[in-house]
């Protein structure tokens, strides 16, 4: 593995430090992922270089310099009069102890901002364009407030496929670059929406335990319930150090990993944290967060899964196939060879929605246990299939047969077993895992089929009893789409972690259960592809 693109978000300065030097102080406040520095009104460094709040000011200590927000504080509990404070990230980032001297400046305008503004007004922009804002996206030269701009301008102004391309490959190129000198590196990739879809964590140890090199780094949930790495975190760490990613890959042929650890498109990292709250996630930023992540990570192969639903982010045949068409027009000009699967979304996958809950289902696939979800089974060993047969050795339709016959055999378990240990082992027990302590169940109104379940409302709800954040948290699903129940059998069970988050959820539920209750022939028939 080869970094060919070393880049450090603490950046080296070199001449004299400016400003009047203040004595480094710890601030114990997680501001997630946005450096943030505080100044007391009455320093003498805040009245004489007129700093206001919110405003971006270079931090420098130590020939490293760091950009933060500037935050003013009036108690000197928080910062004292001659010190600067810096936030949780923003103090390891520079890496320097408490009371060590700091010089602050104010930070220059991003020089993007012209294009910028451009870019709100609604104009096409050029590739330049493009590189000079993740430039500075990346740097973290952009405000809060003009990161939103970017991220709704972009949403509201739906890049044409070039602007993706543009944006895709600027994304790409910020931050470390891996080369394996292997051919092909594959990777695996869903665009999400639907619950429970934890197929990457069966798809990875099976293809690594081929041979396939599968370095999958994952994105933590923006809307969802649960992304892959926060699943994975339930069994093991996933904030594996860059320089030890390669090592580990390259012995066990995959990991499981946050990708905001390697420093693999930085950018992306910083605009997740901006849509996460907005709920923005465009077609156009989605692709350019997903390729531009593999093209960073060195795959060379990806499969693309785009679930279709009427509760998932794509609800149409038609917008499948739009989309698909745009990641493979971006993916082609971007040397990536990419195999695209719609898939049935009308419901979620597995039984669980939230971390604990879908990482006992994984658990369950992969040690063949009797009550393991069939269709998380069927899905990934399909899945799995396809990405074996970018093995230029195996033929199409033949690895369906060979990733099943890698998971019952066992070897897809001890694969998976072997990437834990390496990335760190954290103690789960399949047959009692750790679920929240709250719980409730939602009861079927009526007698009759299961006709629809609404991804969306499970989803909300799972998220209102606490999970991501509370591990523990979410639901535990006992009925799907056609199953028959009868009146006052329990739908789904939710696990919330505090007493208030039990009484959100539940008040979620009562008003709209999220699933609907008819007869067979209601139940909507989707043509994909599996």
């Amino acid at each position: 593995m080869n970094d060919t693109r070393p880049t450090n978000a603490a950046s080296d300065v070199t001449g004299a430090e400016t400003g009047l030097p203040l004595a480094l102080c710890r601030v114990a406040i997680d501001t997630y992922r946005e450096n943030v520095a505080y100044l007391h009104r009455e320093c003498d460094l805040y009245r004489a270089e007129g700093f206001q709040a919110l405003s971006k000011v270079e931090v420098r200590a130590n020939g490293k310099r760091i950009l933060a927000t500037l935050n003013v504080v009036d108690d000197v509990a928080i910062v004292g009069h001659t010190q600067l404070g810096l936030s949780e990230d923003a103090f390891a980032l520079l890496g320097v102890a408490e009371g060590h001297p700091v010089s602050v400046s104010q930070a220059e305008p991003p020089a993007s901002i012209p294009a910028l503004r451009r870019k709100i007004a609604g104009e096409r922009l050029s590739r330049q364009d493009f590189r000079e804002i993740v430039q500075d996206i990346a740097e973290l030269r952009y405000s809060k407030i003009e990161l939103t701009a970017f991220v709704v301008a972009c949403e509201l102004g739906e890049l044409d496929r070039e602007e993706v391309f543009y944006l895709s490959d600027a994304m790409g190129r910020v931050g470390r670059r891996l080369d394996w000198h292997e051919h092909p590196v594959v990777d695996k990739h869903c665009i999400g929406g639907i619950p429970g879809n934890r197929t990457s964590m069966l798809v990875v140890p099976i293809v690594a335990a081929h041979g396939l090199l599968c370095p999958k780094t994952s994105s933590r949930a923006i809307t969802s319930p649960s992304g892959t790495a926060d699943t994975m975190e339930v069994l093991a760490k996933v904030e594996v150090p860059f320089d030890e990613l390669g090592e580990l890959v390259r012995t066990h042929r995959g990991c499981v990993a946050w990708g905001g650890t390697s420093e693999l498109s930085p950018a992306d990292d910083v605009l997740i944290a901006v849509e996460r709250p907005l709920s923005i996630d465009s077609p156009g930023q989605m692709v350019a967060s997903i390729l531009s992540k593999k093209i960073a990570a060195g795959s060379t192969h990806l499969l693309l899964d785009i679930p279709v639903g009427p509760h998932a982010k794509v609800r149409s045949m038609p917008e499948a196939r739009r989309l698909r068409k745009l990641f493979e027009f971006v993916a082609g000009r971007m040397g990536l060879v990419l195999d695209v699967v719609i898939t049935d979304g009308s419901q979620p996958i597995g039984r669980g929605i939230g971390p604990v809950l879908e990482a006992r289902d994984v658990m369950r696939v992969l040690t063949n246990h009797p009550d393991a979800p069939m269709d998380l089974r069927q899905k990934s060993l399909r899945l799995a299939g396809r990405m074996l047969e970018f093995d230029p050795d195996i033929r199409g339709g033949d690895g369906f047969g060979i990733a099943r016959d890698i998971l019952d055999s066992g070897r897809a378990l001890e694969k998976m077993q072997a990437i834990i240990r390496a990335q760190g082992e954290k103690p789960f027990d399949l047959d009692d895992p750790e679920l929240a302590p709250h719980r409730f169940e939602v009861l079927a109104p009526q007698a009759g089929v299961v006709t629809a379940i609404d991804n969306l409302r499970l989803a909300r709800i799972a998220r209102l009893a606490g999970a991501p954040k509370a591990r523990g948290a979410g639901v535990d699903l006992l009925a799907r789409i056609g199953d028959r129940v009868e009146q006052g059998q329990p739908l789904y069970r939710v696990h919330a972690a505090y007493r208030s988050e039990h009484g959100f959820a539940l008040q979620c539920s009562e008003r709209d259960s999220g699933f609907d209750i008819g007869q067979p022939d209601e139940i909507q028939r989707l043509n994909v592809e599996f």
